[in-house]
């Protein structure tokens, strides 16, 4: 089959490996720039042109959408999906796990661990919302954003009525989240692929930094979580309806906790650590997906 792969970068590391595994399997990989692509509704159906340049049918896709261009990028599969092209990620898995108050908020509801957490949309409700978290230091974060970026430590209530200012002035609320320090700087990356967990890697902060974030200098290790780690994972990518998942737990005092989900997880760190080739799972699981497709017709 045709698999599309979305991407504005096809030299990284992540979709040059897809593009592999799916010629290995046996399969036609095609790159798709996000950005660049038009769709034309017309009355014999839907027309793709990239560049003005008629593209070839494809009959899967693999999202991989940046967070800077999440809005257009959902609308992109958004318009796959209603053409009838299978899909690892759906564009409201996508948009929903990118959101990272939606997203606390689908785990919560789903009676699912994660860090003590305040929505501030007002100046008067940041003291309180510390206070409630369990007081300085706390993590601040942005609602998107990805590899780290827009998540501050904040240790005093200075740094964190000018992030406020700073994050009003553009009409932007803030999330105030417990910091965990007992887990000195280390998290465990789970990546779920079709409902099973694949592959796992302990994360661990450069030195100075609190982020394990391989992007921000991070190291890793291959991992075996235990049962109650998987199980939380394997929940967390379900609840978001995510086929294809990142998900990152942090282990506290009372237990692991889940911090956040990716639905374009990357593949470098998390293969070379663990040597599992994640990249030909994904291409199986989106060859299910059309045969379960092609099934229901």
């Amino acid at each position: 089959m045709k698999i599309g792969i979305l991407t504005r970068n096809p030299a990284l590391y992540s979709t040059r490996r897809l593009a592999q595994a799916a010629r290995t399997l046996g399969h036609q990989p095609v790159f798709i720039d996000t950005v660049q692509l038009a769709l034309r509704l017309n009355p014999g159906g839907m027309s793709h042109w990239q560049n003005r340049q008629r593209l070839p049918k494809v009959d899967g896709l693999i999202p991989r959408i940046g967070s800077s261009v999440t809005a257009y990028g959902v609308a992109v599969v958004r318009k796959f999906e209603q053409a009838g092209v299978a899909t690892t990620a759906t564009a409201d898995a996508i948009a929903q796990s990118r959101n990272k108050l939606r997203s606390l908020r689908l785990l919560e509801a789903a009676g699912l661990p994660t860090p003590r957490t305040e929505l501030v949309t007002a100046e008067h409700e940041l003291h309180p919302a510390i206070a409630a978290v369990g007081g300085l230091p706390v993590i601040v974060k942005t609602l998107r954003g990805a590899q780290g970026r827009g998540v501050i430590l904040v240790a005093n209530m200075e740094t964190a009525e000018a992030i406020f200012a700073a994050l009003s002035g553009f009409h932007q609320p803030m999330l105030v989240q417990e910091y965990i320090g007992e887990a000195e700087g280390r998290d465990t990356r789970l990546l779920v692929v079709g409902g099973r967990v694949t592959a796992a890697m302990i994360r661990t902060a450069a030195v100075g930094e609190f982020r394990s974030n391989l992007h921000q200098g991070g190291t890793a290790v291959a991992a075996r979580p235990d049962q109650r780690v998987v199980r939380l994972a394997l929940e967390a990518a379900a609840v978001h309806d995510l086929s294809v998942a990142g998900v990152d737990i942090i282990q506290s005092n009372r237990g692991p906790l889940l911090l956040e989900l990716n639905s374009s997880p990357g593949l470098e760190g998390i293969e070379t650590s663990s040597g599992v080739d994640i990249a030909a799972t994904i291409v199986r699981c989106l060859e299910k997906k059309l045969r379960e497709k092609q099934r229901k017709k």
